[in-house]
């Protein structure tokens, strides 16, 4: 075999092996895209009981004296990303920081995703807060948990500023698509009083109520958009990864054809010679 063969086969096997890593990699994002959709149901269903339970304990607080706090001056209004956690997604973690590029400046920004973080920190942009994106969903209940804890923390300090959440989501046929959506405080036009029948029995006083409700509530939301974004970079992975088998595709079978082509040249090669040889023996004999 001629070391030009020998070094076309080569690279045949290191396209075979860079296939194979593509191919499990879209394999497990498929996978981690699919068991975040499966728990975005309960985490909506989650989400709507908190909002009729809020709507319910509205009832109480209207008959309740609302006390007044002083906090002073607010302080920054907060921004939660959630952004990418790793790479091989093509262009997806700069989409996402790219949607909320002008708010990044002047707001408190609780950035979630080490790609992102890292992105931001390229631009000179630095987070108040950084997260990790989990790689399992069983932990993105956690990750909620962590945010609304840092939330509460300097909303303690800060007042009643504005929060909101900036979070992709992925929708087949569509893409990637970059959701903004106020998460505190609440409207209280989304959450109008209501039931019927006599007010509920509770053992809190109505305002603790409804504010152990609006933590539950806010949970449920940050819930929602970590899911989504979980399966947003994962979607995004797999469409990287469909591009990326489509050119290893086109680079293997333009090396077959060389190996063929190459083989084919040096059976030539040898055919010629052989021949080449018999005439020789046949003139001298």
């Amino acid at each position: 075999m001629s070391a030009l063969l020998a070094d076309v086969e080569r690279r045949i096997a290191s396209v075979h092996q860079l296939d194979a890593v593509v191919n499990a990699m879209r394999g497990i994002a498929g996978a981690r895209a699919q068991q975040s959709r499966q728990i975005l149901p309960a985490i909506r269903a989650y989400a709507e009981t908190a909002w009729r339970a809020i709507a319910q304990a509205r009832r109480i607080q209207s008959e309740s004296p609302k006390p007044t706090v002083d906090r002073g001056a607010p302080g920054a209004p907060v921004l939660v990303l959630f952004g990418a956690e790793q790479g091989f997604a093509g262009a997806y973690p700069e989409r996402v920081l790219d949607a909320a590029a002008s708010d990044l400046p002047l707001a408190h920004v609780f950035l979630v995703g080490a790609r992102s973080v890292a992105l931001a920190g390229e631009r000179g942009l630095a987070a108040a807060w950084q997260g990790s994106l989990p790689s399992r969903v069983a932990a993105l209940p956690d990750l909620a948990t962590l945010l609304l804890d840092a939330l509460n923390d300097y909303l303690a300090d800060a007042g009643a500023v504005p929060v909101t959440m900036v979070y992709p989501i992925w929708t087949p046929g569509q893409g990637l698509k970059i959701i903004r959506r106020p998460l505190l405080p609440l409207d209280a036009e989304a959450f109008p009083a209501s039931g019927s029948g006599p007010v509920p029995l509770t053992n809190l006083p109505a305002a603790d109520l409804l504010a152990r409700l609006v933590q539950e509530y806010a949970f449920a939301q940050l819930s929602e958009a970590a899911a989504e974004a979980f399966a947003a970079e994962n979607e995004a992975r797999m469409a990287t990864m469909a591009a990326a088998k489509t050119h290893i595709d086109g680079k293997l079978a333009a090396l077959q054809l060389e190996e063929r082509l190459t083989r084919q040249s040096e059976i030539t090669a040898e055919v010629v010679e052989l021949a080449a040889g018999a005439r020789f023996r046949a003139k001298r004999g």
